[in-house]
């Protein structure tokens, strides 16, 4: 793991990776003063996923769910030559950890339930996978900016809650 990244010319101390996922590495990193999350894109392979363009397609998503209202991190930078975006930090443990400590609130239900209200009817998914979401203050974000054209298979009702309930049972069994 890199000690520092920039951000057109910006830089940035890592404090840790948060994650890797289909289209880039996420660290938490910070400018002394604010933390902000860094997605460096990377290119490498994903046997079930097919990729244009990853750093147009984030940018092009972001603004699509912008649009719709899906409370998500904001878009603060963007260095094309490095394909990096910034953006900002929401403080707080991912859905799925939560899950894994017993913890559900039915409010996040609800909450994705009216992000769904707003995509379907324009023809969207997003990654309804419990690590993309952070509860903050009230409101649950969605902290990745993928979404993908709506397929049945692939909504909320379909195949993402599964993991909001099998991860809050897995906890529930092993009390």
């Amino acid at each position: 793991m890199p000690d520092t990244m920039t951000v057109n010319d910006v830089e940035f101390r890592v404090i840790k990776l948060l994650g890797k996922g289909k289209g880039g590495y996420s660290y938490l990193v910070t400018d002394e003063t604010t933390q902000y999350v860094l997605k460096q894109i990377h290119h490498e392979p994903c046997e079930y996923y097919t990729f244009g363009d990853k750093l147009n397609s984030e940018l092009r998503d972001y603004e699509t769910l912008h649009k719709l209202g899906i409370p998500m991190p904001r878009l603060l930078e963007v260095d094309t030559q490095q394909e990096r975006i910034l953006k900002e930090y929401i403080a707080g443990k991912t859905v799925a950890e939560l899950l894994k400590m017993g913890q559900m609130e039915s409010d996040w239900l609800v909450q994705v339930q009216e992000m769904c209200a707003r995509l379907y009817p324009a023809g969207l998914n997003i990654d309804y996978y419990p690590t993309n979401f952070v509860p903050c203050d009230g409101t649950l974000y969605y902290i990745d900016y993928e979404c993908n054209v709506y397929m049945e298979e692939w909504d909320f009702e379909h195949w993402g809650i599964q993991y909001w309930t099998m991860q809050a049972s897995e906890r529930t069994d092993k009390t």
